[in-house]
């Protein structure tokens, strides 16, 4: 019974905290921590429903898609060979979403964020061509590296958010294990993937 339960929070986990979410929660954590809070509410909700559709609607629906024209189930859909075509779905969704931001002449820091997890998926891509990398904690990453990076140029503390998402990253990882979705290795390696990503985007795009 207690196994059973495990199973259940770490599949509510991994849904709750879809790496299709780490842009959103990104910007989301932007607006309410930094001085970007004062902008105008209508600008923020535009920002908000442009990522929400780029980085989370049109991926899933795109990717579920493919998975019922191929007949698979979620969990076919997750072996490193099958994973390809989805990867290239979100990256086109993604890119499309960044050259949007591009025209509307948004601020570099704010594209930077959608750059670092274009970027990581692109990373991904590539390292799923020999091995496989958790996302969901390559999303976590991005997070963590985003607070740190925006917490540097806009000079907010950044203890509590940042506890927070590392006991969350934690629990994220843990979740993908129980499930055997991947080992510690791929958890750890997705993380920094998503970290790197972030601060080096966010921090290169304010120069």
């Amino acid at each position: 019974m207690n196994e059973k339960r495990l199973i259940q929070v770490a599949k509510i986990f991994s849904a709750l905290f879809s790496p299709f979410y780490a842009p959103l929660w990104a910007f989301a954590g932007l607006f309410i921590f930094s001085y970007l809070r004062l902008l105008p509410s209508g600008y923020k909700l535009l920002i908000l429903l442009m990522v929400y559709c780029f980085t989370v609607f049109i991926p899933r629906i795109s990717i579920n898609l493919f998975r019922k024209l191929n007949k698979w189930t979620h969990w076919q859909l997750s072996h490193r060979r099958n994973r390809h075509t989805p990867y290239v779905l979100t990256l086109v969704s993604y890119t499309a979403c960044l050259v949007l931001m591009t025209n509307m002449n948004t601020a570099m820091f704010i594209r930077g964020i959608v750059m670092a997890a274009l970027m990581a998926q692109i990373l991904c891509v590539i390292i799923n061509r020999w091995w496989k990398i958790s996302t969901h904690m390559v999303g976590a990453g991005g997070l963590t590296g985003s607070i740190i990076a925006f917490s540097y140029l806009f000079y907010f503390n950044p203890i509590w958010p940042l506890c927070g998402l590392l006991l969350l990253s934690g629990a994220i990882g843990t979740s993908r294990i129980v499930l055997r979705q991947h080992s510690l290795a791929q958890v750890l390696v997705g993380f920094a993937v998503g970290f790197v990503c972030a601060m080096f985007f966010i921090l290169i795009s304010w120069m």
